[in-house]
């Protein structure tokens, strides 16, 4: 056990914001802390972390283990560079060297080794190499350049980054403290891809416990084992991976809604039998028997509706002509940065079109460059016939007015016609009853981006032009409004970090890389399927030529030639077999990997046991098993992956031979 927490409770004032939390985590645990936004995560997360005290309960941290949680509240106002801010969190290694130093000047100036003083170096140079001291810089580096600080960004001072890349830093000098238990809160907001990439392979191999709260469901099907759900009604533990607990919660509420029920019909019953025989001298003692019984009774609380979601559909837009957007020799710069030089791109009616990439490669510029936002340097810019943009980006929710309610601020933008379905809409994105009534001042950051999401959804337009709509927005909201995007007739263009989101509904992904773009076909998956094959493919095949022009397709394969001379005919059959064996290889390394994981969640339920940690030295074996067979399940993952690169690569070739 590294942490545990005991019957927490905290409550503002009136307010009891939640109760009765208990957990352990053990060495090795991914846990996600989930729930609506606003029931208290980040503040269970500071009184884990012993930066807040809990009203009630008690949190235990084993002896010697190191607790760190990602803080959301930074200052830059500090006068250091992005690479000092991120080298404090090895500071105790550079007083380590410095007492190093300190005793060879002693023993140097001595001239002869006193035990005493020997024993004293061995003991903190020991320390010093298991810290990583010889390495440290190198560490730091190594770190800061997954996060996406390139040189020059670590030289720049804190006060010039956005709240974005000071939560790099933060994330940064959390991974270089190597924690014995992480505590991160919303750790992919503000990362890009290919550095939610980095982040994912960095938490895999590290080796102690983590809670982690997230609202990105590919993360959380990835790396969480246990789900702790904090919600109005409750904290419940889920001793099983993110399917799981989608499965068993929605089992557990409906068992809860039947419980409900069925007590609503016995207190019915004995209502009626009390209100019929109240005043009847021979039945007094039942009367009475039962009025206790009732007055006694603990009532069944429903839990959340499992099916509350966005019952949205968008009306039907006017139909656009062929091409929505054309952009041709597009050259755009800021000040002396330039974005873009001379590229075209055209998007066809109905496409839902991704923009990804890393941050500062122009995906932003690009999405108002074709929306109309901001205007190129030079180059044109043309919208089809009868387009109609509407376009959301994260400026939109300061711009709501906070002196109005929900309801009001959602008239500032409808017609006369549109006022008998405003109810009904906001209703859609999960404003019903007096929520309707509250003043923007008071609402969540999730809750001000559903109500900028309603009034841009309020009239159909025939292109959505969408920057980052899921920030902000809790897992529930993420999925009912990729539901209402789902039924959307018109063309979709958006920047997304959510990669569940993009699966969803991208029908193309534009890579945008340094100034140039390449379009690839399909969701984010099989994006990221055609990079890893294009990769590991054989160097002797002719590699892409980069794109200077937008919109250009992947490279097409070769000319396919008949296999026409026996060299040739022994080839394919080669690659044939080739490919028939990594084949049987997969499905025996995903028996193997599901036969591992199934093991492991058993190994949770027993874990989760309280009976198992009366016994300790059972409970450490158990412990020592689990790890094992997670390491074991890491290394089966990398060899598939590994082999399906190989397989796709194989596949390929055996397809442009014919």
């Amino acid at each position: 056990m590294l942490l545990r927490l005991d019957e927490i409770g905290k409550s503002f004032g009136a307010r009891r914001l939640f109760g009765g939390v208990s957990l352990v985590v053990n060495a090795g645990d991914r846990v996600g802390l989930v729930g609506p936004n606003g029931v208290g995560k980040t503040t269970l997360l500071r009184i884990a972390a012993l930066e807040e005290v809990g009203d009630e309960g008690q949190v235990t941290v084993a002896r010697g283990a190191r607790v760190a949680r990602l803080r959301q509240e930074i200052d830059p106002a500090q006068g250091r560079t992005v690479l000092e801010e991120a080298s404090t969190a090895v500071a105790h290694l550079e007083e380590l060297e410095a007492e190093l130093r300190r005793l060879e000047e002693r023993m140097a100036a001595s001239g002869e080794v006193e035990p005493a003083i020997a024993e004293k170096y061995d003991e903190v140079r020991i320390a010093f190499e298991r810290g990583g001291g010889f390495e440290r810089e190198a560490r730091v580096d190594r770190v800061l350049e997954g996060l996406g600080f390139d040189a020059a960004r670590r030289q720049r001072k804190l006060a010039t980054q956005s709240g974005g890349w000071l939560m790099r830093v933060e994330l940064a000098k959390l991974f270089l403290r190597e924690p014995d238990v992480l505590l991160l809160d919303e750790p992919t907001n503000h990362l890009d891809l290919p550095s939610i990439q980095w982040f994912e392979e960095t938490l895999e191999a590290f080796e102690g416990a983590v809670v982690v709260v997230s609202h990105d469901r590919t993360f959380l099907r990835r790396h969480v084992s246990r789900v702790a759900e904090l919600a109005p009604h409750g904290f419940t533990v889920y001793e099983g991976a993110w399917d799981y607990y989608l499965a068993e919660r929605t089992l557990r509420l409906e068992q809860l809604e039947a419980q409900r029920r069925n007590q609503e019909r016995k207190v019915a019953e004995t209502e009626k039998f009390i209100e019929r025989f109240r005043y009847k001298a021979s039945k007094a003692r039942q009367v009475q028997s039962r009025v206790k019984a009732l007055n006694k009774l603990e009532r069944v609380e429903a839990g959340p509706p499992a099916n509350r979601r966005m019952r949205l559909k968008i009306p039907a837009p006017a139909r656009a002509g062929e091409i929505v957007l054309r952009l041709e020799n597009i050259h755009k710069s800021f000040g002396e940065t330039r974005v873009y030089e001379g590229v075209d791109l055209e998007i066809p009616r109905g496409r839902r079109v991704a923009l990804v990439g890393p941050n500062g490669a122009g995906k932003s510029t690009l999405l108002r460059l074709l929306a109309g936002v901001i205007e190129p340097d030079s180059g044109v810019r043309e919208p089809g016939h009868r387009v109609e943009i509407a376009f959301y980006a994260q400026h939109q929710l300061e711009a709501l007015d906070a002196s109005r309610t929900v309801l009001e601020e959602l008239e500032s933008s409808a017609s006369t016609e549109d006022i008998p379905r405003l109810r009904g809409h906001l209703g859609a994105f999960l404003f019903s009853g007096d929520d309707v009534k509250k003043r923007v001042s008071v609402l969540s950051g999730g809750e001000k981006a559903r109500l900028a999401l309603a009034k841009l959804l309020l009239r159909p337009s025939n292109v959505l032009v969408l920057d980052e709509p899921t920030n902000h927005l809790d897992v529930e909201a993420c999925e009912v409004l990729e539901d209402a995007l789902a039924g959307y007739e018109g063309t979709l263009l958006f920047i997304s970090h959510d990669r569940s989101f993009i699966n969803a509904l991208a029908t193309h992904v534009i890579e945008v890389k340094a100034g140039a773009f390449r379009e690839y076909a399909g969701g984010y998956d099989d994006y990221l399927h055609k990079i890893t094959a294009k990769s590991a493919a054989p160097r002797s095949r002719a590699k892409a030529t980069p794109a200077a022009s937008a919109a250009d397709t992947p490279e097409a394969p070769a000319p396919k030639t008949p296999v026409a001379t026996k060299e040739g005919r022994r080839a394919d059959r080669e690659r044939r077999k080739d490919r028939d064996r990594l084949r049987r290889k997969l499905e025996k390394l995903e028996a193997q990997i599901a036969e591992r994981e199934a093991a492991v969640e058993h190994l949770g339920h027993r874990l989760g046991d309280p009976e198992i940690w009366k016994d300790a030295e059972q409970a450490q074996a158990l412990e020592a098993e689990r790890t094992e067979l997670r390491a074991e399940i890491e290394t089966h993952y990398a060899e598939w992956e590994r082999l399906a690169a190989e397989l796709e690569a194989v596949e390929e070739m055996l397809s442009e031979a014919g």
